[in-house]
């Protein structure tokens, strides 16, 4: 401003209130976000002494009981603590306190002695980058001390930054350190892949890995890790993006939704939340698209779940005969329906009783599978020619003679509600005898399911819509890895490594079918 000039009075009583509305606005933010971190610590609080009340009851009959009562809180804490740090590194507040000194926040104990350790050096240029001066003065070196996890054991990797100082300008030249996935935070790549792939992908819960880690006599808490999970999972979030919008621009995807009990504390008893897939995997017909899994939650089965996933798709959709799907299907999107489907419907016929007529109806349905396994990972052309002369005999055929045996059959019968089932789905059924990009059925997306029927059996359920969001999310980006035939465990520790310093406009290099290992990137430079 300029010398005799003067700022503009606030003599307006406007302009006043509108400052004193602006301040109280903002301070009621403020109140409003204290409150509910207030509320969550108490619901934490509260969570770990009814857990160590559990534990000192746990006695008698009623054991196997208090076992579950207390994995349900283990979990439940597991997910609040996972969130609560997830919600940190999104608004960047783990940038500023160290944890050490926030209250009620995980505590980083000192490394352990007597691990092995490994230290890795990153020599300083030999010129200075500002006046070119070769004559340095040696300055103190930067030591970052991480625990990193290598195969049945946990060992400490020391980074050592060398630096010098230049003697003709005192500027400071140093190697180059990688930055580390949690910055103040003493997990190495490797040992937080490990975590992710152990919970998400061999479906461990973090409080029975803390126990293995105890027995390697290393004290790793439920919390410690809750909170590096929350944290990575802020960090892949852009390639579970990428991979997603990739789902979306295809023109070919299979679909199916599975559900999964989820903890609900306020009715003191598990809600059935939806994990739903979407899936492209062109290998069986030469497609050079690169193939990838979604998974999304949602807290129940309403159809505008999909409606919203699928926003921006479109093309051929294999799905099963939900209701909710039903909507979607127009201009927009194709329906291809699952022939699987249709053969498992005969075969629970089977089950209750010998049927002649099943067993012929499955013969029929055998011989349109005889000749996918033969044109299987020929072109789409290929595939398209074959299946016009061979299947669509057979399919005539099979719907004729559906058509011919149910008018005599009683109709209460499951026998006859299965070829009703054939009937009403025909057209779907038939969509690809003239499109060799389609499957016959949609057995892709129902292996892409498996992990969630494995992770079931061992986690039981999930510990809120949160958490389900986030099985959702890494499952997206290991099932994706897994599907190019990459090691999830040495994908993730590769791009945990990298991903913090990664130029932001070319994550996409990160992504499964793009990513090249490390060894494989050090022989081609």
């Amino acid at each position: 401003m300029f010398l005799g000039m003067k700022a503009p009075p606030l003599d307006s009583q406007d302009e006043l209130l509108a400052l004193r509305a602006l301040v109280a606005e903002q301070a009621a933010k403020l109140s409003a976000q204290e409150a509910e971190v207030i509320k969550r610590d108490s619901i934490i609080g509260l969570l770990r002494a009814q857990l160590e009340l559990l534990r000192h009851r746990q006695h008698g009959a009623s054991s196997e009981k208090i076992d579950r009562k207390i994995e349900q809180f283990e979990l439940m804490l597991e997910e609040i603590e996972a969130s609560r740090a997830e919600a940190d590194a999104r608004s960047e507040k783990g940038l500023l306190p160290d944890l050490d000194d926030t209250p009620d926040k995980p505590k980083r104990r000192p490394l352990p002695d007597g691990l092995p350790t490994e230290e890795q050096v990153y020599t300083a240029p030999c010129s200075c980058p500002t006046c070119g001066g070769m004559s340095f003065l040696k300055a103190a070196d930067k030591v970052v001390q991480v625990m990193e996890h290598v195969p049945a054991s946990v060992k400490i990797v020391r980074h050592i930054e060398k630096r010098m100082v230049c003697k003709d300008c005192d500027t400071m030249v140093s190697g180059e350190m990688p930055s580390l996935p949690i910055e103040r935070g003493k997990p190495g790549p490797g040992l937080l892949a490990h975590i992710m792939v152990a919970k998400f992908d061999d479906h461990i819960p973090l409080y029975r890995l803390s126990e293995m880690y105890d027995r390697l006599g290393i004290d790793i808490s439920r919390s410690v890790m809750a909170d590096w999970v929350g944290r990575v999972s802020v960090l892949l979030s852009p390639l579970i993006l990428l991979i997603r919008a990739h789902i979306a621009a295809v023109d070919r995807i299979h679909t199916d939704d599975t559900p999964v009990d989820v903890l609900d504390p306020g009715r003191g008893k598990t809600k059935t939340g939806r994990v739903w897939v979407y899936v492209f995997d062109g290998s069986g017909y030469q497609d050079p698209t690169p193939g990838a899994i979604a998974y999304y939650y949602s807290p129940d089965r309403k159809g505008v779940h999909p409606a919203e996933h699928l926003a921006h798709f479109s093309g051929v959709m294999h799905a099963d005969g939900y209701a909710g799907y039903s909507k979607l299907y127009g201009n927009q999107i194709i329906e291809a329906a699952c022939m699987a489907h249709v053969r498992r419907k005969f075969h629970d016929v089977i089950k209750l009783k010998p049927s002649p007529i099943a067993d012929e109806a499955l013969s029929r349905i055998g011989a349109l599978y005889d000749i996918e396994d033969r044109i299987r990972g020929m072109s789409a052309d290929e595939r398209r020619t074959l299946r016009q002369q061979h299947a669509r005999p057979i399919l005539a055929d099979l719907k004729a003679w559906i058509e011919t045996t149910l008018s005599t059959l009683p109709q209460k019968q499951k026998l006859a509600e299965a070829m009703r089932y054939a009937l009403s789905r025909w057209a779907a059924l038939s969509v690809y005898v003239d499109d060799g990009r389609v499957e016959i059925d949609n057995n892709i997306a129902e292996r892409a399911m498996r992990p969630l029927g494995i992770g079931r059996k061992n986690w039981l359920f999930a510990g809120s819509d949160k958490g389900g969001e986030r099985i959702a999310n890494i499952l997206t980006i290991i099932e994706t890895a897994k599907l190019h035939g990459h090691n999830p465990e040495t994908y993730l520790t590769d791009v945990l490594t990298r991903i913090q310093s990664h130029p932001k406009d070319r994550l996409d290099e990160l992504l499964p079918w793009q990513w090249t290992p490390a060894k494989d990137r050090y022989e081609a430079a």
